[in-house]
């Protein structure tokens, strides 16, 4: 997504698009009670898919004059979205579902349904294969389509894999907030641009920055639990205003 947009703070939380997946997940709650897992994931990926083009469609309408533009209009979208899901959600008596969606954490992620989440790991290869297309991509339409690359073609096919890819982790693990705007802008300030060679660094720095918020959650009230959602937004937020504050330097 910061490719695709060419902006540091872009993310699938600052997007709106994991608010648009749990839009797709209540919608497919309410509809088809019985529906399983994998229709859910589906349906949450659609929802997702379509929240990430309109905003997309939504910056390519308006002059973005500053790199906070970007961030700020999907944060406004995913506000409007997540109030009429809640909305939704309060009407039909699935509040508490909802928040439990919203509430990220490994405690439900049980036999039976986390594998699903090798999606995300196929998600991860298709990117691997098509990163030298997403980092033409970020230097512009203009860079990229003078070099024979179909801008277009490869924007709609990075932004199906985040969709995909939110709407799994949403079904399966619920709301992580920050750590695609983290771990991707840490890397790339100690390695650069090169999204090929910094994939494998992304999901270690992922993978490692969830582990421990998860541990912090677990140990710090014992034998409660915190939500690593609650601790991953702590120390996003953090690190958020602390590139605020460096790229206004």
């Amino acid at each position: 997504m910061q490719m695709l947009t060419q902006n540091r703070f872009v993310d699938a939380t600052t997007a709106g698009t994991t608010e648009w997946a749990s839009l797709g997940l209540l919608v497919t709650v309410l509809v088809a009670p019985a529906a399983g897992l994998t229709a859910r994931m589906i349906v949450a990926s659609l929802a997702a898919f379509v929240g990430t083009l309109v905003f997309l469609a939504v910056l390519r309408r308006i002059a973005v004059r500053t790199t906070l533009v970007v961030p700020l209009v999907g944060i406004m979208l995913g506000a409007v979205v997540s109030a009429f899901t809640t909305f939704l959600a309060a009407s039909t008596n699935s509040l508490q579902m909802l928040g439990t969606w919203f509430m990220g954490s490994f405690t439900s992620v049980v036999r039976g349904r986390y594998e699903v989440l090798w999606v995300v790991a196929i998600v991860t290869l298709l990117v691997f294969l098509a990163a030298d297309r997403f980092t033409v991509a970020g230097l512009g339409r203009d860079v990229a389509t003078s070099v024979g690359m179909r801008y277009e073609l490869v924007v709609f096919t990075g932004t199906a894999l985040v969709a995909v890819a939110a709407g799994v982790t949403t079904v399966v693990v619920g709301f992580l907030p920050f750590i695609g705007l983290v771990v991707p802008n840490v890397v790339s300030m100690i390695r650069g641009d090169d999204l090929r060679s910094n994939l494998p660094w992304v999901c270690l720095g992922g993978v490692l920055l969830v582990t421990v918020c998860d541990i912090i959650g677990r140990t710090v009230r014992m034998p409660f639990e915190i939500p690593v959602s609650m601790v991953l937004g702590i120390v996003g937020s953090a690190v958020f205003i602390a590139l605020l504050v460096r790229r206004r330097g």
